[in-house]
Formats: structure tokens, C-alpha cells, sequence
């Protein structure tokens, strides 16, 4: 009889048939997951989704040769012949001296509670009614004329991972969000969006809320003007620093290091960072929406100052680019159900900031105050950083008038080391940054 099985029997059923068929190592991912989403346009539903899924995963090793397969059919005989497959994959490609698991001594045995799964019940009409509120909230504003529209969601997943070293791990997670978009205007017309997001449902801010800040948002857009080219000081409000903390965490990764492909590859232990501010990584938040008591190779993850009153302490190491660069890893090591192992980092935050946000661009005469970018403008490679943007010009330590059609330009190395934090950092997000300032960067506008 081909009995179907959970995904979780499956797990040791595939580490099983691959020792059988002369697999020298194996590690295998089950992953149950149920979502569900509402989107709806001028209070208008446009959709409603609910699924569920239940997959499995096999990665396998012949010596310094991997492979991975994966499958959403779970009965024993096709997860026989997966396991199979594999087995001959990882047989029959090249070696990879750097590829393997973790050295059983490596992995972790603690695992803290941090609170990542919401046992609430979420209905897609509750789901419908909190989108139905941003989008109305918004359109209240004085001013929008038309909707992108809003949706709301959540995800839960039940996940094990399981290895020939031993190591057996099932955890539970959960995330919802919502957003609205909308345009404002008539003739010359605006864009733009707010959202939230959370592990609990229950911790999102009020739809209310934020869909008045994206119509709010929208309206301040409303008459935007070019400028002429030139050098100022550019403030980024926290959306959009955010992600400079993100590709600093892609320069420092060790994929990139090892390839020698970031323009930071050759600054550990230097300055990189304005020696006022740090970057954090504690992957140990409550309900941190990057939290992890392990990282997806086994190995334990630790609270750090990745970067230490400007001076970087460490790169981001998974067991691949641990092993390629002759370092210990940091667990850092990602996975997603039917991929290998990449480093990523854990929930991050940029601090140090002391000023508040107002008194961060007081002095500036002229300036700008970013709210939008545009294009993905960034070597990593070498730092040059050119993107387009809109926001608000600072006139004599105010924001006035919007501007939009603009281009920011400068190099990421002088860009870090010279930035300038406020303190209305947040604890939302996986990478959290505050209100940032950046001198002298070049601007092209009309």
C-alpha cells in the first residue's frame, strides 16, 4: 500500500531511504504552511485566498557533492524516488570542498521561547475587514481621488529540520501585514502607501491609522516641483534608511566576501560606519520579526554588535563561506525548503542616534528630505550608490515644498562612514533604522 504521510514522517522517512541508497550525509526540511489573504479596491472585494500546503524537502551529500530536491507529494513512493533522485544528483555533479553539515559538536541545544507563533485564528472576513478599514480611512483624506487599493494577509508555518548528525529541530511561526495605496490629485496626481506588520495579529497598528498616514502621505506630495543639480545634505526618513542597514548587511555577507564582490571586503575590523553609531543584531527579540533561536544549519545564534562604534567586528557566515574563508561560522545560515544554505542576519538595528529627528536637519538651509526611491542604482561591487528619488525640500532648518524627478548620487563607503542617525528608531521590523542624514551628496534634477 503507498501510505501518504505527514511532513513530518517524511522528514525521517527521505533521511532514511537516502542512507539507503549510499548517501554519506543527509538533511531534510518538512514544512507545513496555511495562509490567507483579502485585497479590496473603492470597499470592493477583489479577492480572497486560503491555502494550505504541506511539502518536504531532502538535501544529500556523496562526499564533497550535494544535492537537494523537494516535493509537495508526500506518499512513500514518490518520496522514495525522490530520495533516489537525489542520491544519483548529488552522485553525478561537480564537488564542492566547502559543502557539507555541521560538525554535531557546532549545533545548538538551547532553544528560548521568543514567541514567533500566533495560535489565533485569523478568518479571511477578518482579514477583508481590515484592509476594507485602511483603504476607507485613506480615502477620507482630504484630497485622494483614487485607490491602489489595500489588502491584509498572514502566514503560519509548522516547520522541522532533521539531520544525519543528529540534530532535530521543530519550531512554529506566524506573520500578517496589511497596506493600503492610494493617489492623490486630479490633474498632476501622487502616490503613495503605508503598511504594517507583526508576528501576532493582534500587534498591528489600528487600519485606521494607517490609512489616514498613507492618504496624509499622498496629499503632502500634491505639487511637487523640480530642482536644479547640485550638492546638499540629504535626510532619509526611517523607511528608506532602513535600507542602507540592508546593504550594508549584503557588503558584509560572507557569499559576497568570499567572491571577493563587496566593496567592503577588505574592511574587517576597520571603520566603516560613522564611530558614533552601531549596528546591533540580536536575534533573540520577542515576536521579532527576524528572531531565531538557531539558524537553518543548527547552529546557535548570538546577540552582537556587528558593527561596534563604527569599527566592523565580524562578516555574516554560513558554513559554506565560513569554511571558504578559513573563519569560524557566526550562525548565520538561511534555508528555504528546497534551496541551500546563504547567510542572512537576524533582526538588526542601527543605534547611537541621539538628536531628534527635527533637530538632525535644523542647521540645513537647503536641502532635501527623501520620502521615495526609485531603481535599484547600487554596486556592491564598488559602492556607488545612484538612485531616484522624491520627497520635501529643507529650507532654513524646515521641510517645504515636495520635489519629485530627482537622482541621489555618492559612494556607500564615504556615505556610511559620514552618516548621521536621530533617535526615533523603531522595533518593528527585521532591519530597523532610524531618521539618517548624509552630506554632500550629488543631486540631478533639472
Amino acid at each position: 500500500m503507498n501510505k501518504a504521510l505527514s511532513p513530518f514522517d517524511a522528514v525521517s522517512f527521505l533521511i532514511d531511504k537516502a542512507k539507503k541508497f549510499g548517501a554519506d550525509a543527509a538533511e531534510s526540511f518538512g514544512v507545513f504552511s496555511t495562509s490567507a489573504s483579502a485585497d479590496c479596491r473603492f470597499q470592493k472585494t477583489e479577492s480572497l485566498e486560503y491555502t494550505q500546503t504541506a511539502a518536504v524537502d531532502l538535501r544529500v551529500f556523496s562526499g564533497k557533492r550535494q544535492a537537494v530536491a523537494a516535493s509537495s507529494v508526500l506518499d512513500e513512493q514518490t518520496l522514495t524516488d525522490l530520495a533516489k533522485r537525489a542520491v544519483e544528483m548529488a552522485k553525478a555533479v561537480p564537488e564542492d570542498p566547502f559543502c557539507g553539515l555541521a560538525d554535531p559538536a557546532q549545533q545548538a541545544t538551547d532553544f528560548p521561547d521568543l514567541d514567533l507563533y500566533d495560535s489565533t485564528k485569523i478568518s479571511t472576513e477578518k482579514l477583508l475587514e481590515t484592509a476594507l478599514k485602511a483603504e476607507d480611512a485613506a480615502l477620507n483624506v482630504k484630497g485622494v481621488t483614487n485607490s491602489d487599493g489595500a489588502g491584509a494577509s498572514f502566514e503560519k508555518s509548522d516547520v522541522l529540520i532533521a539531520s544525519t548528525t543528529g540534530f532535530s529541530r521543530r519550531y512554529q511561526r506566524s506573520s500578517c501585514a496589511f497596506s493600503v495605496s492610494v493617489i492623490a490629485g486630479t490633474e498632476a496626481k501622487e502616490t503613495d502607501y503605508d503598511y504594517s506588520s507583526a508576528v501576532y495579529f493582534s500587534d498591528l497598528e489600528a487600519p485606521e491609522k494607517i490609512g489616514k498616514q498613507a492618504g496624509e502621505r499622498a496629499v503632502k506630495r500634491l505639487g511637487a516641483q523640480k530642482i536644479e543639480s547640485g550638492v546638499m545634505d540629504v535626510v532619509f526618513e526611517p523607511r528608506l534608511s532602513r535600507g542602507f542597514v540592508g546593504v550594508l548587511a549584503s557588503a558584509i555577507n560572507g557569499s559576497a566576501i568570499a567572491r571577493g564582490t563587496s566593496f567592503l571586503k577588505d574592511s574587517l575590523n576597520d571603520i566603516v560606519l560613522n564611530p558614533a553609531l552601531s549596528l546591533i543584531e540580536d536575534p533573540f527579540v520577542k515576536r521579532g520579526a527576524a528572531s531565531r533561536a538557531c539558524d537553518s544549519e543548527g547552529l546557535p545564534c548570538v546577540k552582537r554588535a556587528i558593527v561596534d562604534s563604527g569599527r566592523l567586528t565580524t562578516w555574516l557566515l554560513d558554513l559554506r563561506s565560513a569554511r571558504q574563508l578559513g573563519l569560524a561560522p557566526t550562525g548565520h545560515g538561511a534555508r528555504g525548503l528546497g534551496g541551500t544554505a546563504h547567510p542572512a542576519p537576524s533582526n538588526l538595528f542601527l543605534t547611537g542616534g541621539a538628536a531628534a529627528p527635527a533637530e538632525l536637519f535644523a542647521d540645513i538651509k537647503r536641502g532635501l528630505y527623501i520620502t521615495q526611491l526609485f531603481g535599484q542604482g547600487i554596486n556592491l561591487i564598488t559602492g556607488d550608490y545612484s538612485r531616484g528619488a522624491s520627497g520635501f525640500l529643507i529650507e532654513n532648518g524646515k521641510i517645504t515644498t515636495p520635489v519629485s524627478e530627482i537622482t541621489v548620487a555618492g559612494n556607500l563607503k564615504d556615505m556610511l562612514k559620514s552618516m548621521q542617525a536621530a533617535n526615533d528608531i523603531g522595533d518593528r521590523h527585521a532591519v530597523n533604522a532610524p531618521t539618517v542624514r548624509l552630506n554632500g551628496l550629488s543631486i540631478a534634477g533639472k
